[in-house]
Formats: structure tokens, C-alpha cells, sequence
């Protein structure tokens, strides 16, 4: 055989789980479900994040790039392992298994990445909540979420590529469901130190640094939410926060779980599970956490079905919302990101005059509804939650409540 086929063999064996050969056509079935249900629940907030204006904020455009990661990185995976499921073929090419290990390789560390960025996005909602729409503006954002995608893709180049120039063995089995990048540096008939030296790295910088900050901002948001005097204060602010706790725990608890289990002779066996928990379940359940408890998804999904089916026009609603009016017909104050100022149909800061306010800052930011006044927090007083709500308690005008 020559060197070029040992180096780069045609194709790969994804053993997978034909160890258990009568396990096969039912995770075929239950990884199918899921695979449609992650597709489709991912699917319906991206499109009702981009459809529906009241939903145009920081935490549902950072959720929006969740769920197109979420779709993108199962897509990278369940459709091989679903072939190699379905027949006794168990192969994949030299290319799919390539280009499979940059792709999850990419996908998974800009995952981290953006689960830290919303946990910051919180941090502002809660800790900062009159300076929410000044601090993350939309240049930010953007910013943010590009560094997430352009970090991800940095780190997938390096080490996918160094793998890459490794000379493989003549074995070209690999005991798993789908190419990563560890099994194939086990195949590498060379030393793979500086291999194992820039995964390391790499791993400290795109999975334990992203969990620190993880960890620093929830302890900000604890210390303002223990500073709330009202028990109701206190319950918005943790059904807020709890459906990015429980993707977070969902997502790094299984990563720690793998790489932490004893080197026992069926861990291996168990971290193939734990990695379909990781790449099919996880992505099927971070839509339902995010939506089966949010109101604003709920309603934005009400006013497209009703649009669509009962030729309701959401857009010439959004524009009575902005209708001129004058000044005796509400008592609503205005927060311009570091003070308060009642409205005056004569004032350039009026946000009824002229065009609508930007579409990153949901309506009611803009405006109280029923005429409910806001009641800011005055010096000495300081509520973290209360600040900047309506007179009703409804929290987070600036930020989207889990309620």
C-alpha cells in the first residue's frame, strides 16, 4: 500500500453503536424524532424573532443565532449517523469526515461562546436595567454575536487542520458516531504533542473561559435579585434567568459528565451516549425550555397566526402603535438610557413623532400600555428589578420576561 493511501485512506468506519446491533433500528426511530422536533422547534423562533417586531431585542437576536447554531450542528451529525443507523454501511468518506470535524468542531465552540454572551446580556437586563438599552446597543450585538461566529471558526481552522496534516495508520475504524477530532489523533501513526498542546488550549480559552464569565455574571445577578424586596420581584427575576440556567446546565453538564467519567472499560460505550445527548437531545430541548414558559413568544406566535390566517396586518398595527398622540392621552415617562423625561409632542425625544423607534428596542420600551405610568428608582432606593417597570409590576420592560 502506498504512503498517500495510508496518510489519507478513502473512507472511514464510523463504528458507532453496531456493537449493539438490535439497538439500532430504535435509535434510528428516537433519533429521527428528534432530529425533526430540534429542526422544527429552532425553526419557529427564528422565524417568529424575525417576523414579529416585539421580539426585534438583544436576547432574542442572540437566541435567533442559538437556534441556527443548534440546527446547523445536528444537521453536521444526526444525517450520517442516521444513514449508518438504517444499513449494515457504516462508512464515510475521507471529505464527510473532514469536513464533519471542522464543522462540529466550529459549531460546538461558538456554542460555548454565545452562552456566555446571553448569560452577559442578562447580567445588564437585571444588574443594569436603566442602562439595558445604552449598554447593549445594536453595534454590539452585532459584535458580540460576529465574535462568537469568528472565534469558533478560528479555533476550528487550527486544530481541524493540524489534524489533518497528521499521517494516519492503516486502521481507519473509528469507535464512534461521527468524526472527533480526539479519535482521529488516535489513528496518527506520529507523535500528536502539539496537537494535544493546542486542544488544550483551546479548550481552556473556548470552554473554561466562557464558563467563568458564565459563573461571574450569575453571581452579579444573584446578589441584585437577593437585594429585591418583594417575593413576586424575586420570581420574575428566576423564571427570567431559568431557561438560560437550564440550556447551560444541559449543555456543559453533559460535556463535564463525558470527560470526567473514570477510564473503566464501558465509559467509552457510556460517552457515546452522553455525545447523543449533547448533539441530538439538547438541541430538541433548547427551543421548548425557551418557549414553553415565555410569554412573548407565545403572543408574537398568536399575532402571526392570526396575520396569516385571518389576513390580520401585524405591520399596520405596529404603525397605530406610533401614531401621533398628544400629551393628555397618556401619563407615560420616557427612559432615554440615563434619565427619565415625560413625553411633549413638541420634543425631539419624542419616540411618537417621526418615524418609529429602532426595531432592536421592543415597543414597549417606548411606551407604557393602558397609560400605566413608569416609576424609576430614585437614589437610595434602588430596586434592581423594579427599576424602570410599570406601576402593575410587569418586570423587564427592557428585556424579555420568562413569566
Amino acid at each position: 500500500m502506498g504512503i498517500a493511501n495510508v496518510s489519507s485512506p478513502e473512507v472511514f468506519v464510523l463504528l458507532g453503536f453496531s456493537a449493539r446491533p438490535s439497538l439500532e433500528p430504535i435509535l434510528f426511530i428516537v433519533v429521527s424524532g428528534f432530529y425533526v422536533a430540534s429542526i422544527f422547534g429552532n425553526g419557529i423562533i427564528i422565524l417568529v424573532s424575525c417576523m414579529d417586531v416585539h421580539l426585534h431585542t438583544p436576547m432574542y437576536f442572540f437566541l435567533g443565532n442559538l437556534s441556527f447554531l443548534d440546527i446547523s450542528f445536528t444537521t453536521s451529525i444526526v444525517p450520517q449517523l442516521l444513514v449508518n443507523l438504517w444499513g449494515p454501511q457504516k462508512t464515510i468518506s475521507y471529505g464527510g469526515c473532514v469536513v464533519q470535524f471542522y464543522m462540529s468542531h466550529w459549531l460546538g465552540a461558538t456554542e460555548y461562546v454565545l452562552l456566555a454572551v446571553m448569560s452577559y446580556d442578562l447580567y445588564a437586563a437585571i444588574c443594569r436595567p436603566l442602562h439595558y438599552t445604552v449598554i447593549m446597543h445594536p453595534q454590539l450585538c452585532l459584535s458580540l454575536a460576529l465574535a462568537s461566529w469568528l472565534g469558533g471558526l478560528t479555533t476550528s481552522m487550527v486544530g481541524s487542520t493540524l489534524t489533518m496534516l497528521l499521517p494516519l495508520s492503516g486502521n481507519n475504524c473509528i469507535d464512534h458516531f461521527f468524526c472527533e477530532m480526539p479519535l482521529i489523533m488516535q489513528l496518527a501513526c506520529v507523535d500528536t504533542s502539539l496537537n494535544e498542546v493546542e486542544m488544550y488550549v483551546a479548550s481552556f480559552i473556548f470552554v473554561v473561559l466562557p464558563l467563568g464569565l458564565i459563573l461571574v455574571s450569575y453571581s452579579h445577578i444573584a446578589k441584585a435579585v437577593m437585594k429585591i424586596g418583594s417575593a413576586e420581584g424575586r420570581r420574575k427575576a428566576f423564571n427570567t434567568c431559568s431557561s438560560h440556567v437550564a440550556v447551560v446546565a444541559l449543555f456543559y453538564g453533559s460535556i463535564i459528565f463525558m470527560y470526567l467519567q473514570p477510564a473503566k472499560s464501558n465509559s467509552h460505550e457510556q460517552g457515546k451516549f452522553i455525545a447523543l445527548f449533547y448533539t441530538v437531545v439538547t438541541p430538541m430541548l433548547s427551543p421548548l425550555i425557551y418557549t414553553l414558559r415565555n410569554k412573548d413568544v407565545k403572543k408574537a406566535l398568536g399575532r402571526i397566526a392570526l396575520e396569516n390566517c385571518c389576513g390580520f396586518n401585524l405591520l399596520d398595527s405596529v404603525a397605530t402603535l406610533v401614531t401621533p398622540v398628544p400629551l393628555a392621552a397618556t401619563s407615560c415617562t420616557i427612559f432615554d438610557g440615563f434619565s427619565e423625561k415625560p413625553t411633549d409632542p413638541g420634543s425631539p425625544q419624542n419616540p411618537f413623532m417621526g418615524p418609529p423607534p429602532p426595531s432592536w428596542i421592543s415597543l414597549h420600551t417606548a411606551c407604557c400600555e393602558d397609560g400605566a405610568e413608569f416609576k424609576h428608582a430614585q437614589p437610595g432606593n434602588e430596586d434592581p428589578l423594579t427599576t424602570g417597570t410599570e406601576a402593575d409590576g410587569d418586570v423587564f420592560p427592557l428585556h424579555p420576561s420568562g413569566d
